[in-house]
């Protein structure tokens, strides 16, 4: 199986759970919608290229590691709706006013948001296209060396500190590929020799198909992350496999 391995290193990255209310929260590791937008990004698709989108996501496969794992961080801002220019109504695509519902602490009162993010992680992802199609994998590759518009990990503030393609590799599966596949340790946090553990420092926690099985310290977990790209929504839910992984030497 042809692989490549992407590598994402940034100060930010945000893989998008399921939003409540004015809460943001992030997903442990990427989800397929999230790659199918961030390599259609690369490609040049537009968001209303739903038919290639939906083509692009059903082929994903790919499998992930931390190899710096991150710090949780919470980001919390606040819009003042009471300053002039937010009193009036706004005009939406379908030509009528639409006014923020609730009563005038609502309406013009002070809106609260909460982002969570990853900060200073380092993860490598092993990722392939099932069957023939368009694009291929040296299209794709292409892309991500040279992508049609900036790309950005998860939300449009989270940029890429570090090129992304890492490599490209021939394996058995995405798990395989991802198991030799050397860990990045130039910025593991340091530890005292002492302390230090040659075994544990190979051991990561991972997520990969759920068709590829489980290890001894893994789960399933059920998540929602197929995208119904023609109409805006997640509506497809699926099971992966997450725990600890040991990689080679």
């Amino acid at each position: 199986m042809d692989i490549l391995l992407l590598r994402f290193d940034a100060p930010l990255m945000s893989f998008g759970g399921v939003m409540v209310d004015q809460h943001g929260p992030t997903e442990r590791f990427p989800g397929l919608s999230m790659l199918a937008g961030l390599l259609g990004n690369a490609m040049g698709y537009r968001h209303g290229d739903a038919d290639a989108l939906e083509a692009l996501q059903a082929r994903i496969e790919y499998a992930a590691r931390w190899d710096v794992e991150p710090e949780a961080l919470l980001d919390y801002h606040t819009v003042d709706l009471g300053q002039e220019k937010m009193r009036e109504p706004g005009w939406t695509t379908r030509g009528e006013p639409e006014h923020r519902a609730g009563g005038p602490a609502a309406a013009f009162g002070t809106h609260q948001r909460y982002r969570h993010y990853w900060a200073n992680g380092v993860m490598t992802l092993a990722i392939t296209l099932k069957d023939a199609g368009t694009p291929n994998l040296d299209e794709l590759a292409a892309a991500i060396v040279q992508p049609a518009r900036p790309l950005f990990l998860g939300r449009k503030t989270c940029l890429p500190a570090a090129p992304l393609l890492a490599g490209r590799v021939e394996a058995e599966n995405v798990l395989e590929a991802l198991r030799r596949t050397p860990r990045v340790v130039g910025r593991v946090r340091p530890q005292r020799r002492e302390e230090r553990n040659p075994t544990e420092d190979r051991k990561v926690n991972a997520c990969w198909p759920a068709y590829l099985g489980e290890t001894e310290q893994s789960r399933q977990t059920g998540i929602y992350d197929r995208r119904d790209w023609r109409n805006q929504i997640h509506a497809g839910r699926r099971i992966r496999i997450e725990g600890l992984l040991e990689i080679a030497p």
